[in-house]
């Protein structure tokens, strides 16, 4: 699809903020992208070439994963495992508003850039920390990964077909979560930092989002004491809510409260099922859904899914079609939301990512640059923190930049 274009303009939301970005893989580079889109000067910090013993472990620098994740940044290379580096760097928070990193927690404590460290050289400072498991407890050390978090969340062990053992999500819920509850973290400690004038550190855990995001599924084991099962397309406690096939592919149909089973028996001109006894209440559909699935599955093979959708929408019961990705930005409605914004990018000219799912009227987020060099800006950063010319050259030559 041809994405939309970006405004060339960057956000002024945050552009009076400064984030130091020392994250990798995927959590924490998607905290930096959201104040990144909305306008921070966001520094991706990374060791020079040869230093990382794990380098390349995110993918290719210019495949579609680090183009999407490191938007709107610009790029310093420093070996932090210097006392020079540690000097740069510890300059730099002087001036930061934010760091954010998600080393394993005992890192930055070895490193010399915990929070404490950080408060001493400027009490304003934030820290955001994102880890696998915490940063105590008895499995603190661990190295965490999105899978496990969701096989230890919950979440592999509600989601699939009762029977077929556990199953991941097709995306990565837990990182992606991670990093949005830390930006979150974020905006909440600067709000507070307007009126007490104090940075504190920010952190959560793949596992804590994970569980946090299971919600519902989390509370009806805390409320109820009962462990939810997998269900497969099934929605816990409202029918019919799922997934039926149709002459020519699968729809999602949402029938949530009595108002719209009424609508539904209207659109299939059935209006005896709505006066049933098995069907009539919420209760009964609920429990003898496997009988009322299996007749709304022989219904709705008769006519094609755009048919079965246009017919549903004209009667007010909520469904849609279940797309592929290519199917998802050819929607109109996606278009309509450009979602998808272009940026250039040195190699692959302009390049269609993925927005911001949230619009300010005034300030909105916009995506202006690609990801930059390995450490493209390292000259203009030093520069602006009052190195000079032969200072970087020094650094330079002592691969600390």
């Amino acid at each position: 699809m041809k994405a939309q274009s970006s405004a060339k303009a960057p956000s002024a939301a945050l552009s009076h903020l400064r984030v130091l970005d020392l994250t990798r893989v995927r959590a924490g580079p998607t905290c930096c992208r959201v104040l990144a889109d909305f306008g921070a000067d966001v520094i991706k910090i990374e060791p020079p070439d040869g230093i990382d013993p794990n380098e390349g472990m995110s993918g290719a620098r210019d495949g579609y994963d680090m183009l999407n994740l490191h938007r709107n940044k610009r790029s310093l290379t420093l070996n932090l495992k210097t006392p020079q580096g540690l000097c740069v760097f510890m300059r730099l928070v002087e001036s930061a508003d934010v760091v954010v990193e998600n080393f394993r927690p005992d890192v930055k404590a070895r490193l010399g850039i915990a929070y404490d460290d950080l408060r001493e050289v400027n009490p304003r400072i934030i820290l955001a920390s994102i880890s696998g498991f915490g940063q105590d407890g008895p499995y603190r050390d661990r190295a965490g990964f999105d899978q496990i978090a969701q096989g230890m969340g919950g979440l592999m062990g509600v989601t699939g077909f009762p029977g077929q053992g556990p199953v991941r999500a097709g995306a990565a819920v837990a990182d992606s979560t991670a990093g949005l509850y830390a930006a979150t973290g974020i905006m909440v400690a600067l709000v507070e930092r307007e009126r007490s004038g104090e940075g504190q550190w920010v952190h959560t855990s793949l596992l804590e989002a994970q569980i946090a995001l299971c919600d519902f599924q989390a509370a009806r084991w805390l409320v109820d004491g009962v462990a939810p099962e997998q269900a497969g397309n099934d929605h816990p406690y409202s029918t019919p809510m799922g997934v039926l096939a149709t002459s020519d592919g699968y729809i999602n149909i949402g029938v949530g409260g009595q108002g719209q089973w009424l609508k539904l028996c209207e659109a299939l001109g059935r209006p005896d099922l709505a006066a049933h006894p098995d069907y009539a209440t919420q209760d009964a559909r609920l429990r003898n859904r496997p009988a009322l699935m299996g007749l709304l599955a022989q219904i709705f093979a008769s006519a094609t899914s755009a048919e079965w959708l246009a017919l549903l929408e004209n009667h007010g019961v909520p469904a849609g079609p279940i797309y592929r990705m290519d199917e998802v930005f050819a929607d109109p409605q996606v278009q309509h939301l450009r979602i998808a914004q272009a940026v250039p990018h040195r190699e692959r000219g302009h390049v269609s990512l993925v927005g911001q799912p949230v619009t300010l009227s005034r300030t909105p987020a916009a995506l202006v640059s690609s990801l930059p060099e390995k450490g493209e800006h390292s000259d203009a950063i030093l520069e602006e923190t009052g190195y000079s010319a032969a200072d970087i050259a020094r650094l330079r030559a002592q691969n600390v930049i």
